[in-house]
């Protein structure tokens, strides 16, 4: 999207302390910032990281203009040295992130910041709001498309998304995420995600009679015909009225009819009934799609129970992820430097859920190499190398007796850099193949974690030396 200057979209409190931090010395100061989460949004096995590019994007433009400072200098809280230092503002951070497309878990940091604080700090709320949206919206669509099993998705949410950028920008992450295309004409010429429809209720009710309307559309559109069948009576009006214009107009103009769609009433008996009436006027190359306030629930349930349907339309409950509707990716301090040296930052809570995994960190994500399957994640420190080579045990962080040694597997890296020094060092793949890439991971991954309930707990580990540092840093803090 182009919006002209987005720069003062962050949280006033980032303006605060940077104003502050100024006004102490220690602007300079280096920090390190991990983003990650802590749940899996319903319940799930897995999320999947989306929003890279467009956090790229931002950080690429970052500058304050003249009506930018204005504005601050009109609070009456920040000192002219620091609107003077925000003015002159060039991005420094190195920055470093897991690719889109890539299936992730609880605690392993998927963003690093590592630069002066002000900076680092500053970037806090675009990191979270890129990267949070676009994963939710990545999970959710993922499981719809899993749901379906290998039958086409398409995202039709547009109207009932949270916003004009939450539209497009959630039909992005929903195709990454498997979704065939989107309704959201907009996304094809952005990005070339295929935008998919045909006609509303209203086209139908437009004609004195539904077989009227049917035969405007197909004698319009002869080699894309799909018809809506529901808008008065599926089985006495709608597939009748169908079949009778395939007959009339398509047949004798040479072509086929592509399909129907439902978009009401019991989706799985109408679709079973549909089916055999389309076969036995001769059309059983007729696909059928449902729509309606679908999600991967009723989706399985549809299909367990025999729904003969080719394809589904799936809008609200995925662009809005509705049953769980926030990813809750937060931004914390991990590290400070000084003098070359790192220094870890830790934050403590009686909750253990909210207690960070400290220093500056990379993640590992090792492979079977007999299955080819994703065995565990390793978080290390940045630099660590796991051997694949050599035997490696791997341990759980809070009840460390439980234990495994690997052999024969494969150690990959799966944390790389986007900025150096604030130039981007990092050439963003473009949205198919970020779909190709996303399809290739999520295969990797034991069935048992792509459960819709109960899923399997991925292992995410710590590395020894990082287990280390923080359970010194624990016990350091129990102690004072």
């Amino acid at each position: 999207m182009n919006i002209e200057n987005l720069t003062l979209l962050t949280d006033f409190y980032e303006l605060t302390m940077a104003n502050g931090y100024f006004e102490h010395g220690l602007k300079d100061e280096i920090a390190y910032f991990d983003m990650f989460f802590r749940k899996v949004p319903d319940d799930g096995g897995f999320a999947i990281m989306a929003g890279l590019k467009q956090l790229i994007d931002y950080i690429e433009q970052l500058e304050f203009s003249e009506e930018d400072i204005a504005f601050l200098r009109s609070k009456n809280i920040f000192s002219e040295a620091f609107l003077t230092y925000l003015k002159e503002f060039q991005f420094e951070c190195d920055v470093w992130g897991i690719p889109e497309g890539t299936p992730i878990f609880p605690h392993e940091p998927i963003i690093t910041v590592r630069g002066p604080v002000i900076q680092a700090q500053f970037i806090e709320t675009m990191v979270l709001l890129s990267i949070n949206h676009q994963s939710l919206i990545a999970t959710k669509a993922n499981r719809i498309v899993r749901a379906a099993e290998g039958r086409a998705v398409m995202e039709f949410g547009s109207r009932r998304a949270q916003g004009y950028d939450g539209a497009i920008y959630g039909a992005r992450a929903a195709y990454i995420a498997g979704c065939c295309g989107t309704a959201c004409t907009i996304s094809e010429r952005m990005d070339g995600i295929p935008a998919l429809g045909t006609m509303a209720h209203s086209w139908v009710q437009l004609f004195d009679s539904e077989y009227e309307a049917f035969a405007a559309y197909a004698k319009t559109y002869p080699d894309a015909c799909v018809l809506l069948v529901d808008t008065y009576n599926v089985l006495k009006s709608g597939i009748p009225n169908a079949i009778k214009v395939f007959h009339d107009v398509l047949l004798p103009m040479g072509f086929r009819p592509k399909g129907i769609r439902i978009d009401s009433g019991d989706i799985a008996y109408l679709s079973k009934r549909a089916r055999k009436m389309l076969d036995d006027a001769g059309f059983s190359d007729c696909t059928i799609t449902a729509s309606n306030s679908l999600d991967e629930y009723i989706i399985r349930d549809t299909l367990q129970q025999g729904a003969k349907i080719d394809s589904f339309g799936v809008g609200e409950r995925l662009i809005t992820s509705k049953s769980e509707p926030v990813f809750g990716g937060v931004y914390k301090l991990a590290a400070v430097e000084k003098n070359g040296k790192i220094i870890p930052k830790i934050k403590i809570s009686e909750n253990t859920e909210k207690i960070t995994n400290p220093g500056f960190k990379q993640v590992y994500r090792l492979f079977s190499k007999e299955s080819g399957e994703a065995i565990a994640d390793v978080i290390t420190l940045f630099g660590e190398v796991i051997d694949d080579t050599k035997p490696y045990e791997i341990f759980d962080p809070e009840h460390t007796w439980k234990r495994k040694t690997l052999t024969n597997f494969k150690a990959e890296k799966i944390t790389t850099q986007l900025f150096s020094g604030g130039k981007r060092v990092y050439d963003s793949p473009n949205v198919h193949e970020i779909k190709k890439h996303c399809a290739f991971e999520i295969d990797r991954l034991w069935d048992e974690v792509k459960r819709f309930e109960f899923p399997h707990k991925y292992y995410v580990d710590l590395s020894p030396e990082l287990w280390e540092i923080k359970n010194n840093l624990l016990k350091k803090y129990s102690d004072e």
